[in-house]
């Protein structure tokens, strides 16, 4: 679904009290596009955006859009030196970033190459130097992102549309890799792409014109961009909630009169344990479409948002890797609970077994997609192997699953050992690797754990070194500066030795066993 163009003055994005016209996004997007141009960036260079959910995401993804460049997008919470591996990996020029203090981003980074780090807030230059930029590696320099606004005209460009995108995923190794949003395996014919498309919005439920549509996600994964673009194309606005708070939300809905909301499982959470009479105090009646996805949502928590915000639940299934893949419209959620829905049309699913034959309904194995967005590799890593990806054009998701006789999926595992924290993905490998550069851990294994809030939180158990002595307390604290603060376990346990199979791994599904019992989903 499109719209036709909007009228300059238009608004098009609000947060807080600050409103965004279609005619200023354009005239800052065309600035900062050419601010861009004159430190030699353009068309194909990949620029790195380390932002919050907030309004100038959109000038950015813009002025990009307009530059011909692509936007890689990269966690804000992450160390300099967890982001170094992204920005080499992808061939970064330059990054935007809303840090509040560059330093340590110019420090970390200064042997990249990089062209500038922009400041989104500031302080930094004004621009580039008069004479242009010296040729060869450079150090980068802050460069004030409102400097560049104001002293740099906006130029001719195209109207544009928000950059294509990059974003980070992970295998089981928990090495980050890059998949280009966008870069299928086969180019679709574009009817089946629109039919898909028209089917993972739920046709038409996820925008349409004078929709208001709140911002909560992330924008360094794909979720939270794609609800901005859904909200602009669509002819709404997109109203942006900086920090999730649960009643800041609610009075958001109330005070703006929401449309549409997607969400990942934990803010619900957050919403549903208001004590009632905070929550009574808002008027939500305005809400027409509320999506969670990113991790699974508890049957008690659906029951508790249809009571609360009505018939308007909807959540969906997929990976980086394949898109959209299942939906779950609002009367499905009692007439098959514990279901991620139907697929989406255009979207095939096959249950595979240990031998990698598909089994019939009722029966429970791996989960195999072809949908017309399964990318074609990964950055620098060339096509997906067959082990991903078979002749048939199916990619295997790793996840367990099975479809019931109606064609209902239920996931209930997943082969791989990410845990899924607040809708977040966080890899145990990368954890592990940490814990065990302190020289009193021997072995260590970290896990996903039942979390009533977040829906799971790392736990790591360890084995130390023979005759060292060691706390919980000073093993979380060695993290510090190692790994982003939602990476640390939460708890640590001590074993004499953790279990290991003949090949020497370690046996993690032993460990997990005894936190999930009892669970609907094992996950």
């Amino acid at each position: 679904m499109s719209r036709p163009p909007a009228s300059p003055g238009e608004p098009c994005a609000y947060e807080g009290d600050a409103v965004l016209t279609h005619g200023r996004w354009h005239d800052l997007a065309g600035r900062l596009a050419s601010a861009l141009a004159g430190y030699g960036l353009g068309r194909g260079d990949r620029i790195a955006v380390r932002m919050r959910t907030r309004l100038e995401w959109m000038v950015v993804s813009l002025a990009l859009g307009k530059l011909g460049a692509v936007q890689v997008a990269v966690n804000y919470r992450l160390t300099p030196p967890e982001a170094e591996h992204i920005l080499r990996d992808c061939g970064v020029r330059a990054v935007i970033a809303d840090d509040g203090d560059l330093t340590p981003l110019l420090r970390a980074w200064e042997h990249l190459g990089l062209r500038a780090v922009v400041g989104v807030d500031g302080p930094g230059t004004d621009g580039p130097p008069a004479g242009g930029l010296a040729a060869g590696p450079r150090a980068p320099e802050a460069v004030s992102l409102p400097a560049l606004l104001e002293r740099t005209p906006a130029g001719e460009w195209p109207e544009g549309t928000f950059a294509p995108m990059v974003v980070y995923s992970s295998g089981t190794t928990g090495a980050p890799k890059g998949a280009p949003l966008g870069g299928w395996n086969n180019r679709p014919d574009p009817r089946v792409l629109a039919d898909y498309l028209a089917s993972t919005g739920f046709d038409g439920a996820s925008g349409g014109r004078g929709n208001r549509t709140m911002i909560t996600l992330p924008m360094h994964h794909g979720a939270g961009p794609a609800s901005v673009r859904t909200a602009i194309r669509t002819g709404g606005s997109a109203h942006f909630l900086r920090r999730f708070d649960a009643e800041a939300a609610l009075a958001l809905i109330e005070r703006s009169a929401i449309t549409h909301w997607s969400s990942v499982p934990t803010m619900l959470q957050r919403i549903m344990k208001l004590p009632g009479h905070v929550r009574d105090r808002y008027d939500v009646s305005s809400l027409r479409f509320l999506s969670a996805g990113a991790a699974p949502v508890p049957r008690e928590l659906k029951d508790q948002v249809l009571d609360y915000f009505g018939e308007v639940l909807h959540e969906g299934y997929g990976c980086t890797e394949a898109g959209m893949i299942s939906g779950c419209l609002p009367a499905d959620h009692r007439r098959k609970p514990g279901s991620s829905g139907r697929p989406f049309r255009q979207v095939e699913v096959r249950i595979l077994g240990e031998d990698g034959g598909i089994l019939p309904p009722g029966r429970t194995g791996e989960i195999a997609v072809r949908t017309p967005a399964v990318i074609s590799g990964y950055i620098g890593r060339g096509p997906l192997g067959p082990d991903q990806l078979d002749g048939d054009g199916f990619y295997r998701t790793g996840d367990i699953g099975r479809l019931d006789e109606d064609g209902y999926l239920f996931i209930s595992d997943r082969r791989t050992d990410m845990i899924i924290a607040g809708g977040v993905n966080v890899y145990p490998a990368e954890i592990e690797a940490v814990l065990l550069r302190h020289p009193a851990v021997a072995l260590a294994a970290v896990f996903g754990i039942p979390h009533p809030d977040a829906g799971e939180q790392p736990i790591a158990v360890v084995e130390r070194q023979p005759g060292a002595a060691l706390t919980g307390e000073e093993l979380i604290a060695f993290c510090e500066g190692r790994l982003a603060r939602y990476k640390w376990p939460r708890r640590v346990e001590f074993v004499d030795a953790l279990p290991v199979n003949p090949m020497g791994k370690i046996e993690k599904r032993r460990l997990r066993e005894p936190y999930w019992r009892g669970r609907d989903r094992a996950v």
